[in-house]
């Protein structure tokens, strides 16, 4: 921890959970997307469902799906903005489950480009965020480092060569966390890496048989 997180971030208020965070899930959730949302459906549970008006958390959340950082004088704007952009975007309330964080948002996105995905976070508190499922995969990203979400079937040596592949590009390894549906199903690597993942490495990664859609997700400030 450093001052920074205990004094909030520099933003656009008035809440540091509600506004601040709220954007960085939205730069978060479009980073996982890999492309400007074209429409968004937004599911608020708990706290954000109760008070996103007042707190300005509507206007936060889209700002950052339109890629504007929690700073960013356009917030108050932010509804109109998008929606002059040609973004759609809707808010209903949702019920998460007892366990889940009551700032928590989910979001259904579709891209520009056809890309699709969904994705559960919450704001956790002075301005910092934790994304909980990608898709249905359980996961834990932050966006204080870069990151890479690698789906593929659960066989022998998957995620061995991926390290490995990265590794020889001479990209660090922060952290790494593996997920699978059952043996020989579903599978699912979480990587954060010290450094951003060139496009090259990532169709590389592509390439292999058992990897599927890779999604890059760079740090959100």
């Amino acid at each position: 921890m450093n001052i920074f997180d205990i004094v909030g971030p520099v933003m656009i208020g008035p809440s540091s959970s509600h506004t601040a965070g709220a954007c960085r899930l939205g730069l978060l959730a479009a980073g996982i997307l890999g492309e400007r949302p074209r429409q968004a459906e937004i599911l608020l549970h708990g706290s954000f469902a109760r008070t996103y008006k007042g707190h300005g958390t509507d206007r936060a959340l889209v700002a950052g799906l339109m890629g504007w950082q929690p700073d960013d004088v356009r917030i108050p704007n932010a509804l109109k903005l998008a929606a002059e952009a040609g973004v759609k975007f809707t808010f209903h309330p949702v019920d998460l489950g007892s366990m889940a964080h009551p700032n928590s948002v989910l979001f259904r996105l579709t891209g520009k480009n056809g890309n699709a995905c969904e994705v559960i976070g919450a704001s956790v508190g002075g301005g910092q965020i934790m994304v909980t499922k990608v898709d249905g995969f359980p996961v834990e990203l932050t966006g204080v480092l870069p990151a890479l979400f690698v789906p593929h079937r659960d066989e022998p040596g998957v995620i061995a060569l991926v390290s490995t592949i990265l590794a020889q590009k001479q990209i660090n390894i922060a952290s790494m966390r593996v997920f699978r549906e059952g043996k020989g199903e579903t599978a699912a690597m979480v990587i954060e890496c010290d450094q951003a993942v060139p496009p090259a490495v990532i169709r590389h990664l592509e390439e292999l048989g058992p990897v599927k859609l890779v999604r890059f997700v760079d740090k959100v400030s």
